[in-house]
């Protein structure tokens, strides 16, 4: 259960609470009751079982030690934090337009918007009604992502933007986890530049786009005012060690290889996504 717990807290956005993957595992083994039925909340912690189910490829303790490459966060009056403040101040501006709305979409980590996120970047849809196996292997690889942001999180224990200016965030549900959950490295930045370099791999004619996307995604953090913009710069440090520890675990490499072979079955036949809204979005 520690360690169920743990990865309920992946980059606040998923923490629901300390006890809310076990009651949401329990839910998982029942028939979902019907639709107009289920709340949010409660539609949230089926989901999350369902990452879960998944498991990661790091065996427990298997994750490179962030403490060893992430330094201390930017000290209060240092040229870095004033940075930091700047990129904040900037990114309010962005409030209420298109970017702040991505931003929102951006946040949800739950199937099936997470893989979709990729789907522009990609060419194709991303789910798993169209491409499983990759839908498996980047779930899976999210939970080695985010997670190992924690040891740097739980050591410093970093206040948020939103702690600091009083300003709205782009998922105000989540405020309350969001300001026990330390604020650097973001591990939702860690997942999302994670996703992409997993996804270059698998789509290198794409890789440009897919990686920008994956950047992106961990900016858009910023852009709800929950993360500094050093906290998703160390976030896709997080990613780049992960993924190079990953390609060491065999599990991981297998399941890289499945879901090569699915694409190049499937690929040409995939549908493609409307991207103009997105697009238009990313480029403020």
């Amino acid at each position: 259960m520690k360690g169920a717990r743990l990865a309920t807290r992946i980059c606040g956005v998923i923490a629901i609470a300390a006890g809310a993957a076990g009651v949401a595992m329990g839910q998982a083994q029942v028939a979902a009751p019907a639709q107009s039925s289920v709340s949010p909340s409660d539609a949230n912690k089926v989901a999350m079982a369902e990452i879960m189910r998944h498991g990661s490829y790091f065996p427990r303790g298997g994750a490179p030690n962030s403490l060893l490459y992430n330094p201390a966060p930017p000290a209060p009056g240092s040229a870095a934090m004033a940075r930091d403040e700047e990129a904040a101040k900037a990114a309010l501006a962005l409030h209420g337009t298109p970017r702040w709305e991505q931003a929102k979409i951006d946040a949800d980590l739950f199937t099936p918007k997470l893989t979709d996120t990729f789907s522009c970047a990609a060419g194709f849809r991303i789910g798993a009604d169209t491409t499983l196996r990759v839908q498996a292997l980047l779930f899976k690889a999210m939970m080695d992502f985010g997670l190992a942001s924690y040891p740097t999180k739980n050591h410093y224990k970093r206040a948020r933007p939103f702690m600091e200016n009083g300003k709205a965030i782009c998922t105000p549900d989540q405020e309350g986890i969001l300001r026990k959950d330390g604020s650097y490295p973001s591990g939702h930045s860690a997942i999302g530049f994670g996703m992409g370099l997993i996804l270059a791999d698998l789509v290198p004619d794409r890789a440009g786009e897919l990686v920008a996307r994956g950047r992106a995604f961990g900016e858009s953090r910023r852009i709800c005012n929950v993360h500094w913009l050093s906290d998703v710069e160390e976030g896709r440090i997080v990613a780049t060690t992960v993924f190079a520890r990953l390609n060491a675990e065999p599990a991981f490499t297998a399941d890289i290889a499945a879901a090569r072979a699915e694409l190049a079955e499937k690929r040409a036949s995939l549908p493609v996504p409307d991207c103009a809204r997105e697009n238009a979005a990313l480029a403020m």
